[in-house]
């Protein structure tokens, strides 16, 4: 324990016994605070010790100064206050008694009943102490002998950052630690226990021999953190003990061993670092997974190299799927991620160049077929309005595509936009927009994946321009209790016929994913980029409408799409294949803000026949009002509970269309799954949630898994459970039990099963 206060140089001097309404005011050592001494400062032996009191008295031949009556004494940001003080000449001991309270410059409050101090307060007994730490940190004692100021040995000590009961103070806390014996050491600021108990609302729980953490002060600090223990299926039981290195104040690491039954040893750490210009995290480890070695490591840097450019990298890597699943490494997803990259930020502008490479984590993705990026750059401008009221833009991106196992390619590209808006005479809403789009590739085994084109390889350049007028008329009827609007839309695009399909010469890297919905209706170009390209005449309207009433809301949007021309650019069932398009709506209506629904779909505006893929297979009839896709999603409730329901279907799989030369079987496979979810917090403390997803096309259960935690003061409580039916690399499933406790300030202790 850090000292509270200190005398003058071991000598009282009674300067002066001021008697001003009743009150006294004294100083040992002078009449005023020495002006040396800045806040928080450490206590010297040459600062005086003020105090004031109801009454003082001076026995001269016992040389007793007594002090009653809210006495308070302090010296720099020391304070300590009592019913009553004494001290005495003869010993410089200093006895304080009836509510004495203790201040430190850190903040640390000390109670006690009685104490005894020496050495200017710095060692000294106390009786009954109390001390009141950061972070609600609580740490009673029968008894305490303090130590030069900053070691207090405690005897029956008792630590614990909960609240005690307001009804009922004697009830035991949620937890408590309960020590024979304690030492708080002020300079390394650490708590140490021997013959230390875990009490769980007075229920002895655990035992230790000796047992330490830091002060509830210190944010960082070298030492053992709790380990963890489970049952893993491949692992065996398992012992993970982690130890946490301050190195300084810019970085720290943490090394974690885990010991287990069937691979002997694994080894993790984490290394963070931050610069002045930006921050270093790696997290990795090594060990024997199934009989054979393996590893991993996770690295992200970021760094600034002035206040328009930064750059940074990621590196993600693994030696298996099945050694991060087994060590418990979190989920990463089916694909790993690296790259290395430089941006920068201007006045409407955003330049960027990168590298990039993928690592398959599933059995479902060839890893031979996913691409590097060596490198990939992109630039974006918006400028300001110019002397027509428009406005221009421009984006290019460029890139070199290397698979080890599939189509490389190499583009350059530039778009160039001009924009201008306008209103009518009749509040009708006009946006001109004039664009141009050119490209040049080369690319070789064009043939194979994902593009599977006619030709091996390729060398083409292409330009691409259009022109489209959208034009919307609002109308508005305004109420006492809310709005109404209905709002027709058209827009019309006037292109040459240059659609490109899935054979022809010019690589697809940007447009492999692809879906038509209300969110791309208006777009001049449906796919998300430039590698396919719509062409022709054509028209999209649209009838929006918006109704309010005080807090319901609804909100519609309808509409089709019409071409002059057939464009093979689409793949088949994509809603886009005939001159008019499926029918695209959406539709959200919320009437309370505990309610909230939003339904988008897509349907057949007429009856089409589509190859299945399979050789001597029946064609695909659609019919005139076939949903083709639906996405809806409902949520009620409040944060008491608040339920939630999602439904998805698709009638085709964009993800198998790129694995084989032809339009395989399972692209026509619908997709069709519902989801339930539901969250509540109740009694402010308490959070319970849970999920579930389910294939209807199988007919089972996709996954399902429950989330509960208890948060206090001083302690959390946590437990997932989690349980997926769905095949993964050869598995028929998995669960995850986790099991979580914080004792704030102390630690974590857990119970995990895979």
């Amino acid at each position: 324990m850090s000292p509270l206060t200190n005398r003058s140089g071991g000598v009282l001097v009674l300067a002066a016994l001021l008697c001003v309404g009743g009150q006294a005011h004294a100083q040992f050592g002078g009449l005023r605070r020495s002006s040396g001494a800045a806040a928080g400062a450490p206590v010297n032996n040459n600062d005086p010790v003020t105090f004031t009191a109801d009454r003082v008295e001076y026995d001269r031949e016992r040389a007793i100064v007594t002090a009653e009556g809210s006495v308070e004494a302090w010296q720099n940001d020391n304070v300590l206050k009592a019913d009553k003080i004494t001290y005495d000449r003869n010993t410089n001991v200093i006895a304080a008694s009836g509510h004495v309270v203790m201040v430190q410059p850190d903040g640390q409050v000390l109670f006690s009943d009685y104490a005894e101090l020496t050495e200017g307060l710095r060692d000294g007994v106390l009786k009954g102490m109390r001390t009141l730490l950061a972070e609600n940190g609580r740490l009673v004692a029968n008894g305490a002998r303090r130590t030069g100021g900053s070691v207090t040995e405690m005897s029956r000590a008792v630590y614990t950052t909960c609240n005690l009961c307001a009804t009922d103070p004697t009830k035991p806390p949620l937890w408590q630690l309960r020590a024979r014996s304690a030492l708080q050491d002020g300079d390394n600021k650490r708590i140490e226990y021997r013959d230390a108990v875990l009490d769980i609302y007075g229920v002895p729980v655990a035992w230790f021999p000796y047992f330490t953490h830091v002060d509830p002060s210190v944010r960082r600090a070298s030492g053992l953190l709790v380990p963890s223990f489970g049952y893993g299926k491949h692992l065996g039981a398992f012992l993970s003990v982690p130890y946490f290195l301050a190195i300084d104040e810019q970085s720290d690491a943490t090394i974690t061993p885990t010991f287990n039954s069937r691979n002997v040893l694994g080894l993790g750490g984490q290394y963070r670092h931050r610069f002045n210009d930006g921050m270093l995290t790696v997290d990795g480890s090594v060990g024997y997974d199934r009989h054979k070695p393996g590893a991993d490591i996770f690295a992200r840097g970021r760094f600034a190299l002035n206040d328009t450019w930064r750059y940074g990298f990621d590196i993600d890597r693994a030696s298996s799927a099945t050694y991060l699943r087994d060590y418990r490494v979190a989920n990463r997803g089916d694909v790993l991620t690296s790259r290395l990259y430089l941006e920068g930020f201007g006045t409407g502008s955003y330049s960027r160049i990168d590298t990039i490479a993928y690592q398959s984590l599933v059995t479902s993705v060839a890893q031979v077929r996913l691409p590097y990026v060596l490198p990939r750059y992109s630039y974006s401008y918006f400028g300001e309005p110019d002397a027509l009221g428009g406005r221009i833009s421009f984006d290019t991106q460029d890139f070199n595509i290397i698979r080890p196992k599939g189509t490389n390619t190499q583009r350059v590209s530039a778009v160039v936009n001009w924009e201008r808006p306008f209103m009518g005479a009749l509040g009708e809403v006009y946006g001109l927009t004039l664009q141009g789009v050119s490209a040049a590739y080369s690319a070789t085994s064009l043939n194979q994946n994902p593009n599977y084109a006619s030709t091996g390889q390729t060398q083409d350049v292409v330009g691409h321009a259009q022109a489209a007028l959208k034009v919307s008329w609002p109308f508005v009827r305004d109420t006492p209790r809310g709005s109404q609007l209905i709002e027709p839309i058209a827009q019309v695009i006037l292109a040459p016929n240059t659609g490109r399909g899935r054979n022809g010469r010019i690589p697809n890297e940007d447009s492999l994913d692809f879906e038509f919905t209300d969110q791309n209706l208006f777009a001049l170009n449906r796919y998300p980029g430039i590698d396919r390209l719509e062409g022709g005449a054509r028209a999209n309207v649209g009838l929006h409408v918006n109704w309010k009433l005080g807090e319901a809301v609804l909100d519609g949007l309808i509409g089709q799409s019409y071409r002059s021309h057939l464009d093979g650019t689409f793949p088949a069932g994509a809603g886009l294949n005939t001159r008019a398009s499926d029918i695209v709506n959406k539709l959200s209506f919320s009437p309370a803000p505990w309610l909230d629904i939003t339904a988008r779909s897509r349907e057949a505006a007429s009856a089409a026949t589509l190859p299945t893929g399979v050789t001597g297979g029946s064609p695909l009839r659609i019919r005139a009002g076939n949903v083709r896709f639906a996405d809806v999603l409902a949520t009620v409730g409040g944060p008491a509970l608040r339920v939630g329901a999602g439904y998805l279907y698709s009638a085709t799989n964009p993800y198998a269309l790129y694995d084989t030369p032809v339009i395989p079987a399972s692209y026509y496979q619908h997709r069709n799954e519902i989801s339930l979810n539901a969250s509540t917090q109740f009694l402010t403390n308490y959070r319970v949630s849970g999920f579930a997803r389910r294939d209807v096309n199988l007919g089972k259960m996709s996954a399902i898994g429950m989330h509960a935690s208890y948060e206090d003061e001083c302690s959390i409580f946590d437990v997932n459970f989690t349980k997926r039916y769905t095949s993964l690399n050869g598995d028929t499933g998995a669960t995850l039990i986790l099991f979580q406790i914080t004792l704030k300030t102390v630690g974590q202790f857990g119970y995990h099963a895979l």
